[in-house]
């Protein structure tokens, strides 16, 4: 059932509401605020895959809660059981999307708790509640912290590029990317923002113009494919994206079209800034060959455009290398290279 949003808090994109998981659809926007909910964890698979809920952190948030709400809705009557049923929706909502690292991190925060000795089902529950609305928090936190860090690499009345939605949707409150922009823009409110429009899905279009417009900062639309003429002018003082998985040596994946941008940024000598929560940081992953990239729905680029039945190659990721990144910024501070996380 679709319902009018609230206003855009971190509770409005993304909560647990007696045992009923609620989120802002970000397919419709800009044009429609709605909520959905859902009270079968399935249903969050598919709501994950399909992109109504989007953003590395925003999806480990809410498969958290989905992890909660399962606890919830089973009708086991023992400690046991209850774990049963937590671990197949872990299992479940972990391989939702392949490429982020934050949905398996939450996951595995969830598995953590429901490990824990406790005195009875319903105590296990409470727990997992609890911890949900934790992880969701403590991401928020995470990202002011970011905030605060990255506003420190921008001058006064900054230039800055930034690449698909990286803001409070894609977090579940202030923003990686866009949380850099926020803090630098309360301190000079001068900066303005050159926002990619992010083929095929246009995130950028869509989600970060239609954040920056709600919080009056000035921006500026640009196709994709514009950005580079755009640093060959002088106009891009800083390109700043967030990121879905951060490898042990610095490589990052992040949205498909991001490593151009690291490139044209290079050869124009505009420093490249990532931001991401330490969620981000897979330890798993040596280097970005490690990192598994997920690949989309043809339809998503051919549309009614193409010559029916022609082949589409449609990745939703790219790896830009260490070498690019002129620094990686997470709550912790502001990390230059070489890069040495996990």
């Amino acid at each position: 059932m679709a319902v009018t949003a609230p206003a855009l808090t971190p509770e409005s994109i993304v909560r647990l509401e007696d045992a009923t998981l609620v989120m802002l659809d970000q397919r419709r926007l800009p044009g429609e605020r709605v909520e959905l909910r859902f009270d079968r964890w399935q249903d969050v698979i598919d709501a994950i895959r399909t992109m109504a809920v989007r953003g590395a952190p925003a999806i480990g948030v809410a498969a958290a809660y989905a992890v909660a709400m399962a606890a919830q809705r089973s009708p086991a009557g023992s400690l046991e059981g209850l774990r049963e049923d937590v671990e197949r929706a872990c299992v479940g909502l972990a391989a939702a999307r392949p490429t982020a690292v934050n949905l398996a991190w939450a996951v595995d925060r969830m598995r953590e708790t429901a490990a824990a000795p406790y005195a009875g089902p319903d105590e296990l529950r409470e727990a997992l509640v609890e911890r949900a609305s934790a992880i969701h928090a403590d991401e928020v936190e995470r990202c002011r912290r970011i905030g605060e860090h990255g506003a420190e690499l921008l001058r006064a009345g900054a230039q800055v590029l930034t690449h698909c939605n990286a803001g409070a949707l894609a977090t579940g409150g202030y923003g990686t990317a866009l949380g850099i922009i926020r803090s630098a823009h309360r301190r000079d409110p001068r900066l303005h923002v050159w926002v990619d429009e992010t083929r095929p899905l246009l995130q950028g279009a869509r989600l970060t113009a239609w954040e920056l417009e709600q919080d009056g900062i000035p921006g500026t639309l640009l196709t994709d494919s514009s950005a580079a003429w755009l640093m060959a002018q002088g106009k891009v003082d800083a390109v700043i994206t967030g990121a879905d998985r951060i490898a042990r040596n610095g490589d990052v994946a992040n949205k498909i079209g991001t490593y151009g941008l690291a490139v044209a940024a290079r050869a124009h000598t505009v420093p490249f800034y990532v931001a991401a929560p330490t969620s981000t940081i897979d330890p798993g992953a040596a280097s970005g060959a490690d990192i598994p990239i997920e690949h989309r729905a043809p339809a998503e680029v051919a549309g009614a455009a193409a010559p029916g039945g022609y082949g589409v190659y449609n990745p939703a990721f790219d790896v830009t290398p260490a070498d690019l990144i002129s620094a990686i910024v997470t709550e912790d501070g502001v990390h230059r290279p070489p890069y040495r996380f996990g």
